[in-house]
């Protein structure tokens, strides 16, 4: 990665309020900043799993500080959560990199527009 001290402080900084306002939205910031850092796409996926794993932690501990968080609305998303976290991983290493940064894009795109008409 060529990119300075600066712009990953500034990555940091990024998906970790993104990911403390929208909860693991850090994801969204760190993919397409690992790639313009020259991560490759897939890399860059999975770099950001690894940033955001520990930033959700801190969140989630600071939520549930503020009582603001409901383990029983969650746990019962957890068990296909983790199987299809386990099937991304696996399609992750198949799927070819334009599809997987087109079918990315399409995401942002179609959560955005949501967010927007709603």
């Amino acid at each position: 990665m060529k990119k300075g001290k600066l712009y990953y402080s500034i990555l940091g900084m990024s998906a970790g309020l993104a990911n403390g306002l929208f909860g693991s939205g850090g994801g969204i910031i760190a993919v397409p900043m690992l790639q313009k850092a020259d991560l490759p796409a897939k890399k860059s996926h999975a770099s950001s799993l690894a940033l955001t794993l520990p930033l959700s932690i801190v969140s989630a501990v600071f939520y549930a500080y503020k009582d603001s968080l409901n383990f029983s609305h969650a746990l019962p998303l957890l068990p296909f959560g983790l199987l299809g976290a386990v099937i991304g991983a696996l399609w992750l290493k198949k799927i070819p990199n334009t599809l997987l940064k087109r079918v990315f894009g399409l995401l942002l795109i179609t959560a955005g527009g949501r967010i927007l008409l709603s």
